[in-house]
């Protein structure tokens, strides 16, 4: 019987795609790919175009709006979801490809609730990715975790007082979705003396890839949404 594959698909860089999510790529019917607007291009099937026999493989381009409220997603989650079933009860193969790795702040998360949901006779396999953290980590050339050192990942739009207890309590940590918040972050790290230990990484493993070490000179500008922000305490040796 035909299946969902949840493939991550890297931060940006084909070649940090995983021989097994090549494989599956090139052998699936259907790609499905997520964008957050009906004009925009899909991040994520830009990655693996070099893998893509259009040709023969149905790309299928699924929009979910950039909204924070799951009410008002649900409907877009819910046809999305029940495209992609149709595809597989008629014995296609789809691969749902997202960037990083589909279990961490994944749009396909979304997803899988409602295949549990409502189609809980399909199976999925979910295909494990190269995420922009660990990727970020090594274009800015700085270890996450050492020995018995603590790691908090979480996304940067945490309230100022949750933000200062996480740098406060944590070795590193890793701000995600940092673009529209970041002046306040950057207050933050200041008021703890932490503005000069940390790093910016923007579209990591792409051809605009930047790593920004001075934090200051990023103050007031339009920031670019895949972006991060990796915070070490232990800044030397490094």
């Amino acid at each position: 019987m035909a299946k969902i594959y949840a493939v991550g698909v890297g931060p940006g860089d084909p070649e940090l795609l995983t021989r097994k999510a090549e494989r599956i790529l090139r052998q699936v019917d259907v790609i499905c790919a997520p964008t957050g607007a009906a004009d925009a291009a899909s991040y994520a099937l830009a990655i693996v175009e070099p893998f893509l026999d259009r040709a023969r493989q149905e790309v299928l381009i699924q929009t979910f709006p950039m909204s924070k409220d799951a009410a008002e997603l649900r409907p877009f989650w819910e046809a999305a979801a029940a495209e992609v079933a149709g595809r597989v009860r008629a014995g296609r193969d789809v691969a749902f490809v997202t960037i990083g790795d589909p279990l961490l702040y994944s749009t396909f998360l979304y997803l899988w609730q409602i295949f549990r949901e409502s189609y809980p006779d399909i199976a999925i396999e979910l295909v494990p990715g190269i995420t922009s953290i660990g990727a970020a980590a090594a274009a800015a050339g700085i270890p996450l975790g050492i020995a018995a050192e603590r790691i908090a990942i979480l996304p940067a739009t945490y309230a100022a007082d949750e933000l200062r207890r996480t740098l406060q309590e944590f070795d590193t940590v890793v701000l995600m979705k940092v673009s529209r918040v970041f002046d306040q972050v950057y207050g933050v790290l200041k008021e703890l003396g932490l503005e000069k230990n940390g790093v910016f990484v923007r579209r990591v493993g792409s051809g605009e890839e930047e790593v920004v070490r001075d934090l200051a000179s990023l103050v007031g500008q339009k920031l670019d949404y895949l972006s991060l922000l990796i915070v070490r305490k232990a800044l030397h040796g490094c």
